[in-house]
């Protein structure tokens, strides 16, 4: 009897975990600024979901497990998911090049290109954006982005032998998305991702539709106020008390809006359904996501990319890849950087585990950010 007592008195586990993350995160979302929606998934139960800070300080809401954030370049895997189901049904192979769908590109090198190569990052394609126009460059679109591609005539090593980490390429993937499929990409991702996955609250940012979003929040940057020189801003002395928080999203930062790189709103609890879709295959076949999951181009000491070059580090199709070692997990995840928001959504397939922070704090590194989240849960 006294056996059955003493068990029943013995802390959860899970409670206690929950616990150290809640301490984790509190000390670094203050109630009163932008913060961050934080879940975890182990198996099929959320054993942690809350928000932390403020979704919009216009209006002072609060965040939660339903505040849309822009998950910036996460956003990735739903395009390579929308390639990788047309290279599925046979409309499309990941070896075709280039010179198929852009006719119009001049340079030689195009024929060498394969869709692969854009998917991990692999293409050498350089990103030489048009970044003269300050203002034009604010607010541009895909047809904006792309127009240097047509007549580039160099690009920075042979395709598919090094890894370099650039946007246009991933919209070059979204225009292949509608040349083969017939449909404006929106439209395309709409039906044949979200409808079936479930995901009735993601929405890409649209300006005219920006309204749209539900539980929307706003991207921030801490910045000196305006009383305070650039030169003083720079001075150790200055604190978060000679400084404000400003909103830091569409209008105050250089390619915000562009979809099938970045431009996603969703929010932790669309994405816990997205996450279930993948485990169960409900929108891509199990051989072709475990190419997706597969390691494809050595990141780790790439001399063209510093993003997320770190150690035991590749690029999948649309993810990032961490092998396992004797120490830990194999790591499928994807982090996020748009204007004021930066997110990181991180898969351990061994474990059954997920883990999401999405947040509206610029200066958050997320990927160090959730390394204290990891250790609390055992990973």
């Amino acid at each position: 009897m006294a056996a059955t007592f003493l068990a029943a008195c013995s802390p959860n586990p899970k409670d206690e975990t929950a616990k150290q993350i809640d301490s984790i995160c509190s000390e670094l979302f203050p109630a009163d600024e932008p913060g961050a929606a934080v879940l975890v998934m182990q198996g099929d139960e959320i054993i942690f979901d809350k928000g932390y800070g403020i979704a919009d300080l216009e209006s002072c809401t609060p965040i939660d497990g339903n505040s849309s954030f822009c998950i910036a370049s996460i956003s990735k895997q739903f395009t390579a998911v929308a390639i990788l189901q047309l290279a599925e049904q046979g409309k499309l192979s990941l070896e075709d090049n280039m010179t198929k769908y852009f006719p119009e590109y001049k340079a030689d090198f195009y024929e060498k290109i394969q869709i692969k190569h854009l998917l991990s990052h692999s293409s050498g394609i350089p990103d030489a954006r048009d970044r003269s126009d300050k203002q034009r460059s604010i607010f541009a679109n895909e047809e904006y982005v792309m127009q240097y591609l047509p007549d580039l005539n160099y690009i920075n090593f042979e395709p598919g032998t090094e890894y370099e980490y650039i946007n246009p390429t991933f919209l070059m993937l979204g225009a292949i998305v509608e040349k083969v499929s017939g449909m404006p990409f929106v439209d395309y991702v709409n039906e044949n991702i979200f409808a079936p996955a479930g995901m009735e609250h993601s929405l890409y940012f649209e300006p005219d539709k920006e309204h749209l979003i539900p539980n929307k929040a706003r991207g921030y940057r801490l910045e000196a106020v305006d009383n305070i020189s650039k030169e003083n801003s720079k001075n150790e002395g200055v604190t978060n008390s000679n400084k404000e928080w400003r909103e830091y999203d569409y209008g105050e930062e250089t390619f915000f809006a562009t979809k099938a790189d970045g431009g996603l709103y969703t929010s932790t609890h669309e994405f816990v359904i997205w996450e279930k879709a993948l485990r169960n295959h409900t929108v891509l076949g199990e051989e072709i996501q475990n190419a997706a999951h597969t390691p494809q181009i050595k990141i780790s000491g790439s001399k063209y990319s510093n993003y997320q070059n770190r150690p035991n580090t590749w690029y999948g199709y649309g993810w990032f890849i961490e092998p396992e070692t004797d120490s830990t997990p194999l790591k499928i995840y994807h982090t996020g950087s748009n204007g004021g928001f930066k997110s990181i959504a991180a898969r351990y397939p061994e474990k059954e585990m997920l883990i999401l922070l999405f947040s509206n704090r610029e200066e958050l590194d997320t990927y160090a950010t959730i390394q204290p989240i990891e250790r609390a849960l055992g990973l």
